[in-house]
């Protein structure tokens, strides 16, 4: 039997009854958590306790488009089929999120896996630890919700210890930003393949092309973190993704947790220097 999907944000009617379960105060209410022990505890000591394993799944039928053989160019179609898709999946967490009162989602996990019963077909999963503020850090230290300026849990790929270094430094995490660029790199013709023969030299139209949808990546990533009011982006991944269109288009995703301060007159402090005795 197949579960029901709420009109809300495409999330089964069996996983709302399990989070249904999971919210504090119920009385099995317990938590599932993907995080490492070490990652657990220090959660805990950044002042947050753990609700619950939240997931977003979105299985996208990825379409095609050709890129013209000499030419440098974005497949914007693919962009955004990439983009969208990974989007459900993180609403989907998020939803899961809110069902359970959360803050916030930790460790955050983007995965793609293409499935064998159709070769355009790819699964989008985002999964993450829903966290809130125990009683003692119900808000930030500034009064402020640890939500986002759009009223939704925050999301973040950093690890349990990354996440507590942050905390401790006077910063929180306000969502994970992140920016696509599927690209078509241009053949190179017989005459200008055959010119390189046994030298050392660049390639221009590579060089142009992979920086150019680097560039188009990182300047979409940095757009959502503006649209968070971010301070700035941590820990950000620029990968290469093949996927399965062949050796000359490729997809750049770049993506990060953009941060805040968490009060404006916050300073970190620098390491003391301790001499050995012999040397004092």
């Amino acid at each position: 039997m197949t579960a029901d999907l709420t009109p809300a944000a495409g999330v089964p009617d069996d996983a709302m009854r399990r989070l249904a379960s999971m919210r504090p105060g119920q009385p099995s209410s317990l938590f599932t958590s993907d995080l490492s022990v070490n990652e657990f505890l220090l959660v805990r000591e950044a002042g947050f306790r753990p609700l619950g394993l939240v997931l977003g799944s979105s299985v996208y039928h990825v379409g095609f488009q050709f890129g013209r053989w000499s030419q440098n160019q974005e497949l914007e179609q693919l962009s955004s089929a990439m983009y969208h898709a990974r989007e459900l999946a993180m609403t989907r967490m998020e939803a899961e999120a809110e069902a359970l009162g959360a803050d916030g989602i930790v460790a955050v996990r983007l995965e793609i896996e293409f499935k064998e019963f159709g070769s355009d077909l790819a699964e989008f999963i985002a999964i993450g630890t829903a966290v809130a503020g125990d009683e003692h850090h119900r808000t930030a230290p500034d009064g402020t919700s640890w939500r986002n300026n759009r009223g939704k849990p925050f999301t973040s790929d950093l690890s349990g210890q990354d996440f507590w270094t942050l905390i401790q430094a006077g910063y929180a995490p306000v969502g994970m930003t992140m920016g696509t660029c599927v690209y078509h790199v241009a053949h190179r013709r017989f005459w200008q393949a055959v010119g390189t023969i046994g030298q050392n030299a660049e390639i221009p139209q590579f060089t142009e092309a992979l920086y150019d949808a680097r560039e188009l990546a990182m300047s979409r990533m940095q757009a959502e973190a503006e649209a968070l009011h971010a301070e700035g982006i941590v820990g950000v991944q620029m990968l290469s993704l093949p996927h399965r269109w062949g050796g000359h288009t490729t997809e750049f995703f770049a993506i990060g947790t953009a941060i805040r301060g968490l009060r404006a007159d916050h300073v970190i402090a620098k390491p003391q220097l301790v001499l050995p005795l012999s040397d004092r």
